[in-house]
């Protein structure tokens, strides 16, 4: 009863910046804007925090390919 799960990328079809939020949201069954929400939330205090992680996500996932 293993359930295969389609790998993590960055998503082209749900993105506004780099596709990362879209992505998640696809790996994990979640609508990408609660991902957004927490990157908002993490950049209030001075953008650090929620900047860098969506930065380094955005150079480490592999972006989806179109087709």
């Amino acid at each position: 009863m293993s359930e295969t799960r389609a790998p993590l990328r960055r998503s082209s079809r749900n993105r506004v910046f780099g596709g990362v939020c879209g992505g998640l949201g696809e790996f994990f069954g979640l609508k990408p804007i609660w991902f957004r929400i927490v990157f908002v939330i993490l950049g209030i205090p001075g953008g650090l925090p929620g900047i860098v992680p969506y930065l380094i996500l955005w150079l480490v996932i592999p972006e989806e390919e179109s087709g």
